[in-house]
C-alpha cells in the first residue's frame, strides 16, 4: 500500500475514537486506518500517511453502505464535526460504543490473573435534545461569505456552519442561536478573525437547565468595537422559550487564542449563574463551570458510582480527585465521615462550596489547587478514592502519589477510554485488579462514551 494511492475495501470495525478499520481488497493485504466510516460499508480511500508498515486513509466514496446505516435524521450531519454516528440507530451506536471500550480494556487486562466483569454499556435517557450547554462560534460560511454562527465545519479551522436545525439541543437554542445571527447581521458587525487578531463578535454559549428551566445566554466579544449589548438583552426576553432566561451575559475577551474565558463580565440580566437539579440535590452553575452536558444521563453516571462504592465508603474518609463543582463530592456525603473534592479551576470550587451550603451537607470540604501539590498537603488518609480526571486522564506524578496510598477500593470514571486503559496499566503494577467495569452513553450520536472502573488492591 503506497501513499498517494487510490484503494478499495471494507470496514471490518470502528475503534475509539473513530478509528475505521478497513481491509483492502484484491491482491493487496494490508489494512488501512480513516475515519468517518462504519462497520460494514465498502469504501474507496486515498492513502495519506505509510508510517512504520501502517497506513492511513481519507474517504473518498462510500461504495456500499453498511446493513445497520440509516438516514440521518439532522439536516448538518457530515458538515458540522459534532455527530460522528447519527447514521446508525441508537441500539447500534451503543453496540459499537461497548465493543470499543470492551476491546480497550480487553487489551490491558489480559495481564490480569483475576476475572472481571464487563456489564456492557447504559444508554442516555433521551437520544435527542439533550445537552445543556452550548458553546457557539462567530465566523463566515465560507471565506469572504456572510456573517455565521454556529459550528465549525468538519475538517475546518474557520467556516462556520449556522446549526440552526441541530437535533443535539432543544428548540430554544435554536431559536437563541437564529435571533443572534440574524439582529448581527443587520449590524454590520465583524466577526473576530483569528489570523488577523482584529473584529469584535467571537462566541455564543448557551446553557440550559433540563429540570429548572432556567436559562444562560453569554455573549463574548473583544474589546474591539462598540455595541449596545441592552439592544441585545432586550431582543432575547422577547423570545418566546419555553425556559426562562436567568443570566444574560457580556463577556470582553482579548486573548489571541480561540478560547472562552473573560477578561470583564457584565451582568446584562439576572444573575451571573443558573440552578440545576440532580438526584434530588440543587446545583448551582456558573459560566465557566464543569457540569456533565447531559443531566439526565449523568444522573445514570452517578447513580452507577454509588452503586459502585456500595459499602466501602461508610464511615470513613473519601477523596474526590478533580471534583469539578463537587456533584460526586455531594452524593457521597451520606455515607461518609468526611468527604474531600479537590478540583484546579477555583471558580468551580467556589461554586461546590455554595452547593454543598445550599445542600445543608456539612462535611464535604473543596479545596481548589492541582491534584499533584494538594496530595501532598492532605493529612487525613483516605479510605476510598473516586477519580474523574480531564480527557487525558492522570498526570503520572499525581498516579503515583495515588496509588502509594495503597487504600483497597477506587473508583475511576473516565471520560476517554484511550487515556483509562494508560493508566490501568499502573494500577495493574501496583497490585490493583479491575473487579468490574461498564459504560455510560452521555453523547448519543457523537463518538465520546463515559466509563466507571471498580478497582481492588490485591
Amino acid at each position: 500500500m503506497k501513499k498517494g494511492q487510490i484503494y478499495e475495501g471494507n470496514v471490518l470495525r470502528v475503534d475509539f475514537p473513530n478509528k475505521g478499520i478497513v481491509a483492502c481488497e484484491g491482491e493487496v493485504n494490508d489494512i488501512c486506518v480513516m475515519k468517518d466510516v462504519l462497520p460494514g460499508q465498502k469504501v474507496r480511500f486515498s492513502v495519506t500517511k505509510k508510517r512504520n508498515g501502517r497506513a492511513e486513509g481519507r474517504l473518498l466514496e462510500v461504495l456500499e453502505g453498511s446493513p445497520d446505516e440509516i438516514e440521518s435524521p439532522c439536516a448538518h450531519f457530515g458538515k458540522c464535526g459534532g455527530c460522528t454516528y447519527l447514521n446508525l440507530p441508537y441500539d447500534k451506536q451503543l453496540e459499537l460504543k461497548s465493543q470499543q471500550v470492551n476491546r480497550l480494556l480487553d487489551n490491558v487486562l489480559a495481564k490480569q490473573e483475576t476475572p472481571w466483569e464487563f456489564e456492557g454499556i447504559k444508554g442516555s435517557p433521551i437520544r435527542f435534545e439533550y445537552r445543556n450547554k452550548m458553546e457557539f462560534s462567530f465566523g463566515d460560511e465560507y471565506k469572504d461569505g456572510p456573517l455565521s454562527l454556529g459550528l465549525h465545519k468538519k475538517g475546518s479551522f474557520y467556516d462556520i456552519e449556522p446549526v440552526t436545525g441541530c437535533m443535539i439541543v432543544d428548540e430554544d437554542y435554536r431559536k437563541i442561536l437564529k435571533a443572534t445571527l440574524d439582529l448581527f447581521r443587520e449590524t454590520g458587525l465583524k466577526f473576530y478573525h483569528k489570523l488577523r487578531h482584529e473584529g469584535y463578535l467571537r462566541h455564543l454559549l448557551v446553557r440550559k437547565a433540563k429540570y429548572t428551566g432556567q436559562i444562560m445566554v453569554a455573549i463574548v466579544t473583544t474589546s474591539d468595537g462598540s455595541f449596545d449589548m441592552g439592544i441585545y438583552r432586550d431582543m432575547l426576553l422577547s423570545l418566546d422559550v419555553s425556559g426562562e432566561f436567568k443570566s444574560i451575559l457580556h463577556i470582553v475577551n482579548d486573548s489571541l487564542s480561540d478560547v472562552v474565558k473573560a477578561d470583564e463580565m457584565k451582568i446584562l440580566y439576572g444573575d451571573d449563574y443558573i440552578t440545576e437539579k440532580v438526584l434530588g440535590l440543587d446545583f448551582r452553575i456558573s459560566v465557566f463551570s464543569f457540569f456533565q452536558t447531559n443531566t439526565l444521563s449523568a444522573e445514570v453516571l452517578y447513580d452507577t458510582v454509588r452503586e459502585y462504592v456500595g459499602d466501602k465508603g461508610d464511615g470513613g474518609v473519601v477523596y474526590d480527585l478533580y471534583s469539578g463543582t463537587g456533584t460526586i463530592t455531594q452524593l457521597m456525603a451520606p455515607v461518609a465521615d468526611k468527604v474531600i473534592g479537590v478540583e484546579i479551576v477555583e471558580e468551580a470550587v467556589e461554586a461546590a462550596r455554595e452547593n454543598a451550603r445550599l445542600n445543608g451537607l456539612t462535611n464535604c470540604e473543596f479545596i481548589a489547587g492541582d491534584v499533584l501539590k494538594v496530595l501532598d498537603d492532605l493529612t487525613e488518609k483516605p479510605d476510598l478514592i473516586i477519580l474523574d480526571p480531564p480527557r487525558d486522564g492522570i498526570h503520572p506524578k499525581a498516579l503515583g502519589k495515588i496509588l502509594s496510598y495503597g487504600i483497597g477500593n477506587m473508583i475511576y470514571v473516565s471520560c476517554k477510554p484511550t487515556s483509562l486503559v494508560r493508566d490501568l496499566e499502573s494500577f495493574l503494577l501496583a497490585g490493583y485488579v479491575v473487579k468490574k467495569a461498564c459504560c455510560i452513553d452521555q453523547f448519543p450520536g457523537s463518538g465520546h462514551v463515559e466509563t466507571v472502573v471498580l478497582l481492588s488492591r490485591v
